[in-house]
């Protein structure tokens, strides 16, 4: 009998409807003769219902309190869930992060899943129950609810699947991994499959199909994880190990953007590693995501340093920054898009950074900076660029 673990996300339990759709599609699984997990979302908008609520108390929410308060809409998909199951008369139990043993630990508002104490889900399963998980939350040492950051389901689900030795499958709004997004390209192609590798930067780099941290964790463990529609026979995506794809495949994968970033740009620093350790130490210490990084040459001892960072995290970036250099010194960019190409074929393949460029000198498009690793390339573009340069891009790149 295997054992598998699906995960709702909100537009798939948004209405009182939608979860009775959800709990049909759960018993028909059931019925195939399959023990299930799932793992669900808050309810359509709850989160940012929640999120805006606390902001009607106070501007500045306290982190502690604002998780115990977001993990509310996940217990409340739960309990809904598991009574539409039963109304159907199959056996279903919701069970909280605390109460399945969900270790985590970090900051509240991202934190991360150590362990999850699987007896009780085990249990539970071999009384023929279908088990229904509260997903994006876990508890700290300290015995706190925290929360696992945006699309932390995802990870949730994954774990959980790890933990049970079962399969992963990840239903939401859209019907599978697309080589860029349908919403702003209407040709884009719908993947069969995408390797761990090419997953993993897509969902950093701002494609929101998949949780990044859920990639990582699958990839550790070798799980493979499938993507597709709630409630629908359209076949999905397979995210899995590149061993068991096509390794002829073509240099370009998919594409992604994020408009979630800020470029800073430091003048003036004196060209000593000891001052910019001690600022990304810094920056990290407060938990602050650093992605593109670029350094002038030295002129006169002093050398320029410009990062990006999310936006949200700018108001505490810029106070530490200003306990290093004057406010002359700094220069906020509000102005950038992160446009990013990855395809496991680069490693192999020669001339994709040429082509790429070529494509923007010709359609005028400037670049800020540049980061690049084996299989991706990424490139800060103004705002105002970036639907020219996905249309541009896509197209020769056969996405």
């Amino acid at each position: 009998m295997a054992i598998i673990v699906q995960k709702y996300g909100g537009s798939s339990v948004g209405t009182p409807e939608k979860i009775k759709n959800v709990a049909n599609t759960v018993v028909n699984k059931v019925k195939a003769g399959n023990s299930l997990v799932v793992v669900v979302s808050a309810m359509g908008d709850t989160t940012d219902d929640l999120i805006a609520l606390a902001r009607q108390i106070t501007d500045n929410p306290d982190k502690r309190e604002l998780d115990a308060l977001l993990s509310t809409g996940e217990m409340m998909s739960c309990a809904l869930l598991a009574m539409a199951i039963k109304d159907l008369g199959y056996d279903a139990i919701s069970y909280t992060a605390y109460q399945i043993g969900i270790k985590t630990s970090g900051q509240y508002g991202k934190s991360l899943i150590d362990d999850i104490n699987a007896e009780r889900m085990k249990k539970s399963l071999d009384e023929g129950k279908i088990i229904i998980a509260a997903g994006f939350q876990g508890i700290n040492d300290e015995g706190d609810i925290t929360t696992l950051g945006r699309g932390g389901s995802d990870t949730t689900a994954v774990a959980i699947a790890v933990k049970l030795n079962g399969v992963c499958e990840i239903y939401t709004d859209v019907d599978g991994i697309y080589s860029v997004d349908p919403r702003k390209y209407k040709n884009a192609k719908k993947l069969d499959e995408i390797d761990y590798e090419e997953m993993l930067e897509l969902s950093s780099l701002g494609a929101q199909v998949m949780h990044s941290r859920s990639i990582e964790l699958a990839q550790k463990y070798n799980i493979p994880v499938y993507v597709g529609l709630s409630n629908s026979n359209i076949r999905g995506t397979v995210i899995k190990g590149v061993d068991t794809m096509n390794l002829e495949s073509k240099p370009v994968t998919g594409l992604a953007t994020s408009d979630e970033d800020i470029a800073i740009t430091v003048k003036d620093i004196k060209n000593d590693i000891n001052i910019i350790s001690n600022l990304f130490e810094s920056v990290a210490e407060k938990k602050i995501n650093v992605d593109m990084i670029s350094q002038t040459a030295p002129i006169n001892g002093k050398v320029n340093v410009s990062f990006t960072i999310p936006k949200d995290d700018m108001k505490e970036c810029l106070n530490i920054l200003k306990s290093y250099f004057d406010n002359n010194q700094i220069d906020i960019d509000e102005d950038i898009t992160k446009f990013s190409i990855v395809g496991i074929g680069m490693k192999t393949t020669s001339g994709v950074v040429a082509k790429m460029f070529k494509l923007f000198r010709e359609n005028n498009i400037a670049v800020k900076m540049i980061t690049t690793s084996e299989i991706r390339i990424t490139c800060a573009i103004k705002q105002e660029d970036k639907m020219k340069t996905i249309s541009v891009i896509a197209e020769k790149f056969n996405l």
